[in-house]
C-alpha cells in the first residue's frame, strides 16, 4: 500500500463512505422526487436538476449540520466536563483549557510546532480555538442552507394547495422546522452519549477509541499512558 494512502487512510475510509453515500441519497431522492411529481401529475425533472434542488439541498444540510453541531458541542463540553472512565475524556481534575506548558504553545512550543502555535498572541489563541470555530460555523452554515432550502420547499406545497407562503422568520418559528431539526439533534447527542459511556466498560481491541482491553473500567485511556 503506498505510503500516503496509509497515512490517510482513515480520511480517506471515511470520505469514500460519504461519496458513495451521497450518490446512493442522491439516486434515491431523484427517484422518490420524481415518483411525488408525477403522482400529483406535474412534469419530472432531470438528475441535474433534482441536485441544484430545494429538495435535494435541505436533506443533505438538515444532516449536516446535526452532525457539526455534535461534534462543536463534544468538543466545547469536553474542555470543561470529564467523564471517569472513558477514553472520550480527559482525567478528572484536568477540566479547563489548560496552560502554555501543557499546550505546548509560546515559548512551550516545540521547533517542529505549528506555526501559530509557536508565534503568541492572537494568532496562538485563535489557531488554540480554530477547531471549535471551524465545526461551528460549518453548522451555522449547514443550519442557515437547511432552513432557507426548507422555506423554498415548503413554500411550493403551499403554493400547490392554494395557502399562505412563508416568510424565513415564519418557518424557522414554525413546528415543521423545530420536528425536522430536533429529530436529528436527539439522535446524534444519543448516540454521543451512549458512546462515552459504553466506553467507559466496553473495549473494542485496536481501536483508537476504545481503553486497552485491560485497563480498568475508573481508568481513562489518558491515565493509562
Amino acid at each position: 500500500m503506498p505510503k500516503a494512502i496509509r497515512d490517510n487512510g482513515l480520511s480517506l475510509f471515511f470520505l469514500l463512505l460519504f461519496a458513495l453515500a451521497l450518490a446512493g441519497q442522491a439516486v434515491a431522492g431523484f427517484i422518490r422526487n420524481n415518483t411525488e411529481l408525477s403522482d400529483h401529475g406535474r412534469p419530472e425533472v432531470g438528475f441535474g436538476e433534482f441536485l441544484s434542488s430545494s429538495d435535494f439541498l435541505v436533506d443533505v444540510a438538515e444532516n449536516w449540520q446535526s452532525e457539526f453541531l455534535q461534534f462543536f458541542l463534544f468538543i466545547a463540553a469536553t474542555v470543561w466536563f470529564v467523564q471517569r472512565g472513558s477514553p472520550e475524556s480527559k482525567k478528572p481534575g484536568d477540566e479547563g483549557p489548560g496552560d502554555d506548558a501543557d499546550q505546548l504553545v509560546a515559548e512551550h512550543a516545540q521547533s517542529d510546532s505549528p506555526l501559530w502555535a509557536r508565534i503568541g498572541g492572537w494568532r496562538t489563541a485563535l489557531y488554540g480555538n480554530s477547531l471549535l470555530l471551524v465545526m461551528g460555523a460549518i453548522f451555522v452554515l449547514s443550519w442557515l442552507a437547511q432552513s432557507l432550502a426548507g422555506l423554498v420547499v415548503i413554500n411550493e406545497e403551499n403554493s400547490m394547495h392554494g395557502t399562505a407562503l412563508l416568510s424565513w422568520l415564519e418557518y424557522v418559528g414554525s413546528a415543521d422546522f423545530w420536528d425536522r431539526t430536533l429529530q436529528n439533534w436527539q439522535s446524534e447527542f444519543l448516540a454521543v452519549g451512549t458512546m462515552v459511556a459504553f466506553s467507559i466498560y466496553l473495549r473494542q481491541r485496536g481501536s483508537a477509541e476504545s481503553k486497552p482491553v485491560g485497563v480498568p473500567h475508573h481508568i481513562s485511556s489518558v491515565e493509562s499512558d
